[in-house]
Order: C-alpha cells, then structure tokens, then sequence
C-alpha cells in the first residue's frame, strides 16, 4: 500500500484561531507530522475557550478547536524563554514548512520569522497568514475582513442589514491560498533545492472570491448590492421556494433548456414561450415576475416528488438543509473525522487522490499533550 503523499514531511505550526490551523491540518491529513507549538503563557490556541453553552464542563476540546486541529502534535512553550525559543530553532532546523499567522512585525520581534529561520534552514518553505499584508500592522479578524471587503455589504436581503456569513468564510479562503501557495513553493523547491517565503493576506483572498460580483462593478459600472440569495447575473439562481409541504428548495437555473425543463415539470411549458421568460436576459429584467410565476407553480408540489423528478430531467435544484440534515446525508460521511468518546470533526482534503491521505487521523490533541515526544524525537539522533 502507497505511504500517504507528505508522509516523511515535518510542518512546524506557528499558527492558531482558523486559516492556519486548517492548513495545518490539511499537511496531517496527508500523512505529515504536524506539530502544533502553543503558547504556554496563554494556555495554548485560544479556540480552546471557544465553547458553546451546551459543551460547558465536557470535553476539554472544544468543537471549534475540533474543527481545525486534527492529526497534530501539540507542545507548548513561551519562545519569550531562550531556552523555548531554542527549541523551537531546532524544530524549524528540521522542519519542511512553517505555517505561520503573526501579525507583520511579530515574528521578527520573537526570532521566528522567515529570515531567521531560514538561515538555520535554506530549504525551509514559510508560509505567512496577515491581515492585510505587510505594510499594515493591524491584526486580521473575519468579520472586519468580511465588512472590510464588500461581503457584508452584499449579503443580505434587500430589507435588511449588512449581514456576516455564518462561518469563517475569509479565513477559510486565505487557508485555501496558503495552501495553494504552499504547494508550489514545494514544487518549486523540487527543483531548485531551494526554500521560499509564501505570503497571503486575508485581506487579498477576500478581494480574490469577489469573482464576477468584483468584475459587475470593474467591467459594467454595477455596484452590488443586497439582494438575499438571488444571483444579478442569472435568473432563477439561488432563488428559494417553498413547496406544498412546507419545506423549500433552491434552484440554480444556468441556461434556457433548463428552464424550458423546469417549466414542464412544474406543469406550464408554455410559460418557457413567454418572450418575458423565454431567455435568461429576459428573466433578470423580469426577475419580480419570474419569482411570482415559478412561486405559485412550486407551491402546489410536494418537495421530495418534485426534486426528483427535476433531478431526473437534469434540472439544478436542492434541497435547502439544516446542518443536521446535512450530516444525515450518507455523502458526507466520507468527510468526517471520528473518535469514540470525543467530538467529531470535518475533513479539510475535500479531493480524492489514491493513496494521498493518511489511513487513519489522530484526534484534536490536549495542550502540550505531546511535549515530551516533540522534544525527544530533537535529541535522537539521526532525526
């Protein structure tokens, strides 16, 4: 059986909170060794305290500690100490990669920065997670990052507030630049030998995903605005129904054949003739009436009968779920992390590579559960 793809790899985790962490675990769910350094003055990542009222006097690892920090070593050192930050110099000495989330300025002060490091090891590849980059020294936090870059001002419904996503949403993408990041940078050094310094800000990933919402406002002089779960460029897209029973559905409708489909099925082809309907142009300018029309259409149908008989004609639509219903679903068994006794966890390698991931995944460690192990495996010798 193939050995999982970074299985002889060591990543030294400077990180904590969300997007470097979920890159951590990302490197452990591929077979590294994860060593995750928390802060001995501060009782370690402070997502430990992060708790839910119903997970009060449980387990000492919380859910969201849990969502991020799979498959880890943990220790736990204050690198103010010489004789910490000493150690932490060894493991850099030997590490692939240092995933790192100071703010610009820090991990100079502390001598743990790309440059330091790097001269203890030329091949070091150190990936740096910032709010804004470097020439802006205030600390990165999702919900300004999401205000800060258009997100809130989007999202939303078009009586209501600006509106934050209800997860992470700007950390997550700077986790998925840094690991694109990451994985040139070792591709790179395959061949040249040589390490490199791989930067991301949450701030730049943002201002990335704004996608075709960016490229209205650059390209047609549009400036979005709220508009709930409905799409400005495309109709019926995203738009939410409820059926007979109750429970509702989205559609997401990209072309005119499936909107001819979805108007047989609903009983009324002849509304796909409608030279108001007819074409996707036509439906944005007459997004108010399509709504009405297909409202009144869906309303008179069951839910589960109607999905899959769209789902039989290829027409996009689903079910719209609550996070329960989703982890009822047999598809996504697949992505959890389990433990007996302990909290559950998401997989953060969502793709399917044969032999990639590690068989089996150790389960969110305890602070500095692993500190002697870290410092032992230092003085072997041959390590």
């Amino acid at each position: 059986m193939a050995e999982p793809v970074f299985n002889d790899m060591l990543v030294l985790e400077l990180a904590s909170v969300l997007a470097g962490p979920s890159v951590g675990q990302f490197f452990a769910e591929l077979g590294a060794t994860v060593v995750k350094l928390e802060n001995a003055a501060t009782g370690g990542d402070v997502t430990r305290t992060w708790k839910l009222a119903a997970e009060q006097g449980k387990s000492e690892v919380s859910a969201y500690f849990s969502a991020a920090n799979w498959g880890k070593l943990s220790i736990g050192l204050d690198i103010t100490q010489s004789h910490a930050l000493e150690e932490v110099h060894k493991l850099a000495a030997k590490a692939d990669v240092v995933i790192a989330s100071y703010k610009p300025g820090d991990a100079e002060k502390l001598q743990v920065d790309y440059h330091t490091l790097a001269q203890l090891n030329p091949r070091l590849i150190y990936g740096h997670i910032t709010g804004y980059g470097q020439q802006d020294q205030r600390a990165g936090y999702d919900a300004v990052i999401q205000a800060e870059s258009g997100f809130m001002h989007m999202n939303g419904s078009p009586d209501g507030p600006p509106t934050k996503m209800p997860v992470a949403l700007m950390d997550m993408l700077a986790a998925h630049q840094l690991k694109e990041g990451l994985l040139t940078a070792l591709l790179q050094r395959e061949r040249t030998g040589k390490g490199s310094y791989v930067q991301v800000s949450l701030f730049d990933a943002a201002v990335s995903a704004l996608a075709n919402q960016g490229t209205n406002y650059l390209v047609a002089g549009h400036s979005p605005q709220r508009m709930g779960s409905e799409h400005p460029n495309i109709v019926p897209y995203g738009s939410v129904y409820t059926c007979r029973d109750g429970l509702q559905l989205v559609l997401a409708i990209g072309d005119d054949r499936q909107f001819r489909r979805l108007c047989q099925v609903l009983g009324d082809a002849a509304l796909a003739d409608n030279p108001d309907f007819a074409t996707n142009g036509a439906r944005v300018r007459n997004r108010i009436a399509v709504n009405q029309q297909l409202g009144q259409l869906i309303s008179q149908h069951e839910r589960d009968g109607l999905l899959g008989e769209l789902h039989r004609l290829h027409v996009p639509v689903g079910a719209v779920n609550s996070v329960p219903e989703v982890f009822a679903q047999p598809q996504t068994r697949r992505m959890l992390l389990t433990q007996p006794n302990g909290p559950s966890g998401i997989r953060q390698v969502a793709f399917v590579v044969e032999g990639a991931r590690a068989e089996t995944v150790t389960p969110p460690p305890a602070f500095a559960q692993h500190q002697d192990q870290v410092l032992g495996m230092l003085e072997s010798p041959g390590q």
